[in-house]
C-alpha cells in the first residue's frame, strides 16, 4: 500500500482494494489510545513494533511516540506535531489534525493489549504471504545453481527464523538491551551461589572451567582416536537430558530450567551403537559384554533399570552418515520446533559434509565450522562438535595435543569460543610396557601407569 492511507479511502468512500491482511481500525484505537495516555504504552511494546503496523503513517507516528515515551518525555497530538507536521503521508490524512481525530476516536483503551496482539498477527500473516510468494518465485525459474532440495531448506530456515521471532531479520539491537542480557547471565550464575550461567554438562571439573555451557557458544571436543572423546560427549549428552526439568524460565516462557532436550548428529556410529555406549555408562557395566550377551542376572537387572532411566530422557539421535551442514542445520531446526533443542552435538566434525561447492578440504571445513557456529547463534543454544587431530602428535616426543594439531586446524580454532582436548597419558604408556625380561624397568612402567589415575586424569582447555 502507499503512502494514502486506507483510511483515508474509507473517508471519501472510496472503495478499499482487497490486499494483504491488515485491521486499520486496530491500528487506529491503538494509536489513540497511547496518544490518550502513555502508560498504555508499556502493555503494547513487548508485542508490536513500529514495523508491524501495514499503514506506513501509522508506523511512523508509533515510532515517533515509541521514542519520546522511551525518553520519558509527553507523546500526544500537541508533542508530536513537531516531529511529523512536514510528514508528506500525514499531510495527506489531513496533517497533524489527525492526531487529534486519533486521540478523540480512541474509545477502548483497556483493550489496547487485544488491538496489539491483532496487529501483530496481521504483520506475520503478511509476511507468510510474502516468505511463500518468494518460495514459488525462486521454484518457477528453473537455475542451474539452484537445487530443490536447496530451496527446501532455504525455505525452512525462512520460515522457522519467522516462527521464532516473528519476522525473517532480527537487525540492530541497541547496546542497552545486549548489556541487559548480560547482566541477567550474571545474575543467573550469582544466584546459584556463583556456580553457573550456562546449562551444567554433571561433571564438575569441566562446569568449573565452563560455567556451564553457554548459550550461542560452539565449543571442540579434539583428541586422538580411542581418547574418549565420544564416551565423555555421551556422557555430558546424558548427564544434560537426565537432569532436564520444564518450567518457567527467567523470562517469563516455557523451558528447560535445569538440563535440557539434547540434539546428537552420530555420524560415525549407529544409534543402536551410541545408546548401547550409554546404557554401559549408566548400568557400568563394559559395553562389549553387553554385546555379547555376558553378564550376570544381577547386571542384567541393572540393564534394565538403566534403560527405564534413558526412556525417559529427552534425547535425540540421528546416526545418518555424512550429512551435508545444511541438511544438518535443517533437521537441528526441526528438531527444536516439534521438541524443543537445548543442546547438540556433532560427532565427530571432519564427517560432516560441505555444499560440495569446493575441492579444497580446507575451505570445505571453514564452511562446516562457520556453520555450526551460525546453528549456535541462531537456534541460542551451545553446540559441541567432535573432532579428530593430526597424526603429527604421534610423532613427538610430548604427545598433549596443541591448537595447531586440529586437522585442518585454520577455520576451526577461529570459529570456536571454546576449544578442549582430550589426552589420555597412560594410552601411550601402555605401548611402552617392558617386556617379561626386563623386570628392572617394570617397577618404573607401573609407578608410570598409576600416576594419572591417582592425579584424576588429564584434560586440556
Amino acid at each position: 500500500m502507499n503512502e494514502i492511507s486506507s483510511l483515508k479511502a474509507l473517508e471519501t468512500g472510496l472503495e478499499i482494494p482487497v490486499g494483504l491482511p491488515h485491521s486499520i481500525e486496530a491500528e487506529q484505537q491503538l494509536l489513540g489510545a497511547i496518544l490518550t495516555n502513555n502508560d498504555l504504552f508499556e502493555r503494547v511494546a513487548p508485542i508490536v513494533e513500529a514495523e508491524h503496523f501495514y499503514d506506513p503513517v501509522h508506523a511512523r507516528i508509533f515510532e515517533t511516540a515509541s521514542a519520546r515515551i522511551a525518553k520519558n518525555n509527553l507523546a500526544s497530538p500537541v508533542t508530536l506535531k513537531a516531529f511529523l507536521e512536514d510528514d508528506a503521508g500525514l499531510a495527506e490524512l489531513g496533517g497533524p489534525a489527525y492526531l487529534v481525530r486519533l486521540a478523540g476516536a480512541a474509545i477502548s483503551s483497556f483493550a489496547v493489549r487485544d488491538y496489539a496482539e491483532m496487529i501483530y498477527d496481521m504483520a506475520i500473516r503478511r509476511e507468510l504471504i510474502m516468505v511463500g510468494n518468494e518460495i514459488a518465485a525462486k521454484a518457477a525459474r528453473v537455475d542451474v545453481d539452484s537445487e530443490p532440495k536447496e530451496q527446501i531448506i532455504e525455505a525452512e530456515q525462512k520460515l522457522y527464523a519467522l516462527a521464532e521471532q516473528g519476522k525473517t531479520e532480527q537487525g540492530f539491537q541497541s547496546f542497552l538491551t545486549a548489556v541487559t542480557d548480560a547482566v541477567k547471565v550474571a545474575n543467573a550464575a550469582y544466584q546459584r551461589e556463583g556456580g553457573l550461567a550456562g546449562v551444567s554438562t554433571g561433571l564438575v571439573d569441566m562446569d568449573k572451567k565452563l560455567g556451564g555451557l553457554h548459550r550461542s557458544d560452539l565449543l571442540i571436543l579434539a583428541g586422538r582416536p580411542s581418547m574418549g572423546k565420544t564416551s565423555l560427549a555421551t556422557n555430558v549428552a546424558f548427564n544434560i537430558a537426565r537432569a532436564y526439568k520444564k518450567g518457567l524460565t527467567s523470562s517469563g516462557e516455557e523451558g528447560a530450567i535445569d538440563g535440557g532436550v539434547v540434539g546428537f548428529f552420530s555420524l560415525e556410529m549407529s544409534a543402536e551403537q551410541l545408546a548401547t555406549r550409554i546404557l554401559s555408562e549408566v548400568a557400568e557395566i563394559p559395553s562389549n559384554q553387553i554385546r555379547r550377551g555376558d553378564f550376570t542376572e544381577n547386571e542384567f537387572r541393572r540393564i534394565v533399570d538403566a534403560a527405564k532411566e534413558l526412556e525417559a530422557a529427552p534425547l535425540f539421535i540421528d546416526d545418518t552418515p555424512a550429512l551435508p551442514i545444511s541438511q544438518l542445520a535443517a533437521r537441528a531446526r526441526r528438531l527444536k520446533r516439534t521438541h524443543g533443542l537445548d543442546v547438540l552435538f556433532i560427532d565427530y566434525l571432519q564427517l560432516v559434509r560441505g555444499t560440495g561447492r569446493s575441492e579444497n578440504r580446507v575451505n570445505e571445513i571453514s564452511e562446516i565450522t562457520m556453520g555450526l557456529k551460525a546453528i549456535a547463534k541462531e537456534l541460542d543454544i551451545p553446540v559441541i562438535a567432535l573432532s579428530q587431530l593430526s597424526r603429527q602428535v604421534e610423532n613427538r616426543e610430548d604427545k598433549r595435543p596443541q591448537l595447531s594439531d586440529l586437522r585442518e586446524s585454520g577455520s576451526i580454532e577461529q570459529d570456536a569460543d571454546v576449544v578442549m582436548f582430550v589426552f589420555r597419558e597412560e594410552y601411550y604408556k601402555e605401548r611402552e610396557k617392558p617386556g617379561d625380561h626386563e623386570l628392572d624397568k617394570m617397577g618404573i612402567w607401573q609407578e608410570e601407569m598409576e600416576a594419572p589415575a591417582r592425579q584424576g586424569g588429564s584434560c586440556d582447555w
